[in-house]
């Protein structure tokens, strides 16, 4: 199976202007996590979907790039319309704010894709603040791995469990933090993103609601990791303080 792993760039951040190409620790951003991107074992090549000529120029010194619309309202968009130019059988759609994303991850949700016409990936909340806060985006499966519902209030609700504190109720389920990576058949992501925003998706602002809602099945990885994404300026000394510790 040939599977493109792309990287949707933009430049436009209303938090952080310009984030794909801030330095960190002497490399761009954006060129950290396609280095974590090469280090997968399944991915056939890395493609970077931008508008922006400036993230071009800059991305073409270490990967291959496709300069995409400038109207896409999301991510997905952005790789859809390189699906729809690229051979390919699958592609997976990785975050390009995450610079220390672990290349076993991306793996297994390609991997997935053996039996799935779609995958992403989960791991365990472990703290409260992510079990509290919609920022963090919940998932439940069902027996064979599958997604049944994301949300970004916790789910499911653990009556048993209900009046007891937030600490008790994180321990009365094994409840899963969404990651944002996405795995699709090339076919499977041209069908979903010609189908309209669903009411679901609307409610919750989630996209992947989408594809539920039209019948496609999600398989969902179980990983231990989780994401540390670059959000605002204030995250790179952050990622710093981690790579400093890799040395």
């Amino acid at each position: 199976m040939r599977i493109l792993g792309v990287i949707p760039a933009r430049f436009g951040s209303s938090r952080f202007p310009g984030k794909p190409l801030h330095l960190i620790a002497g490399k761009s951003l954006l060129q950290r996590v396609v280095e974590q991107c090469q280090k997968a074992k399944l991915l056939s090549e890395i493609v970077v979907a931008t508008d922006d000529e400036r993230i071009a120029e800059m991305a073409r010194k270490f990967c291959d790039v496709e300069m995409t619309r400038e109207d896409h309202p999301s991510g997905t968009d952005r790789i859809a319309e390189v699906a729809g130019r690229r051979s390919c059988d699958a592609l997976v759609n990785i975050q390009g704010d995450e610079p220390l994303i672990d290349p076993r991850v991306i793996d297994a949700v390609a991997g997935a894709l053996d039996k799935n016409e779609m995958s992403t990936a989960a791991t365990r909340i472990q703290s409260l603040s992510e079990f509290e806060s919609p920022n963090t985006v919940k998932v439940v499966v069902n027996k064979e791995g599958r997604a049944l519902y994301f949300s970004r209030h916790s789910i499911p609700f653990v009556r048993d469990a209900s009046s007891s504190s937030l600490t008790e109720q994180l321990a009365a389920f094994p409840f899963l933090k969404h990651l944002g990576i996405y795995g699709y058949h090339r076919d499977t992501l041209l069908r979903l993103v010609r189908n309209p925003v669903s009411a679901l998706e609307q409610a919750e602002k989630l996209e992947q609601l989408r594809a539920l809602d039209h019948g496609i099945q999600i398989a969902v990885v179980l990983v231990d990791y989780d994401s540390i994404g670059v959000d605002v300026p204030e995250d790179i000394l952050r990622v710093e303080t981690i790579l400093k510790s890799f040395v």
